[in-house]
């Protein structure tokens, strides 16, 4: 049983650190992404664009490793669906993380050279820097609008493994396995709009996983798996 509390622990504190750090990511690149001039400030900033990119990592390592720790335990009652769980929230999820930091990285390179040529967005716009040079420019700026909504959709994939899964195996509680089932699909919504070029400005849909997520992070923390289910599972 100790092996199992460590688990639940494990579990509870990577999806903390990919949130806080998901978080962090968003709070430190959001103004440089959304300014008028947006290349050579990015390039005055650098680490800060990085330090964005390294938060996103972490993120993606944290959350692609939680299904791993959790795949002993999923397969005693439904190896396909673990492996679903593997495969999604694993290693489909944490491929599209890194695409979000290697856009970042290749935008902070782009900026510097555009700086380095002493150009700007609003000298692109004024015709002194070649279209090609602003249409590369713009898909690097934008790219991560464009990765968002797939990597949401791969999640929300993953997720309804996940809680499908607890629900089964009564690993937590079963309200907080069907909040999450429940919570995903707004979440889903929102991004698949998205995807198809509609924002609607309904992001606020996303905050039921969000505090279902934390609330589950905590409970795995403080009070880990059931007892009996973990029996029930390794009997």
């Amino acid at each position: 049983m100790i092996n199992h509390r460590r688990t639940a622990v494990i579990v509870g504190v990577l999806y903390i650190v990919g949130t806080v750090s998901g978080i962090l990511s968003a709070v430190v690149t959001g103004d440089l992404l959304a300014t008028e001039s947006p290349f050579l400030i990015i390039a005055a900033n650098p680490a800060r664009l990085r330090l964005g990119a390294f938060f996103v990592l972490l993120m993606g390592l944290a959350l692609a490793a939680m299904p791993v720790f959790l795949f002993p335990l999923f397969r005693r009652k439904d190896e396909a669906l673990a492996l679903g769980l593997v495969v999604f929230r694993g290693a489909i999820e944490g491929a599209t993380y890194l695409l979000f930091v290697i856009s970042f990285l290749l935008l902070s390179s782009f900026s510097s050279g555009i700086a380095a040529e002493g150009g700007d967005a609003g000298a692109v716009a004024a015709g002194t820097l070649p279209p090609a040079l602003l249409a590369v420019g713009s898909t690097l700026l934008h790219s991560h609008e464009s990765i968002a909504p797939v990597l949401t959709i791969v999640f929300i994939i993953g997720a309804v493994f996940l809680y499908a899964l607890f629900y089964q195996t009564k690993l937590i509680p079963r309200w907080l396995s069907l909040w999450g089932l429940i919570a995903a699909v707004p979440y889903l919504a929102v991004d698949l709009l998205k995807f198809f070029g509609v924002d609607l400005g309904l992001e606020f849909l996303y905050a039921p996983l969000g505090v279902q997520e934390m609330v589950m992070a905590l409970w795995l923390i403080i009070r880990g798996f059931d007892r009996a289910a973990v029996e029930a599972l390794t009997a």
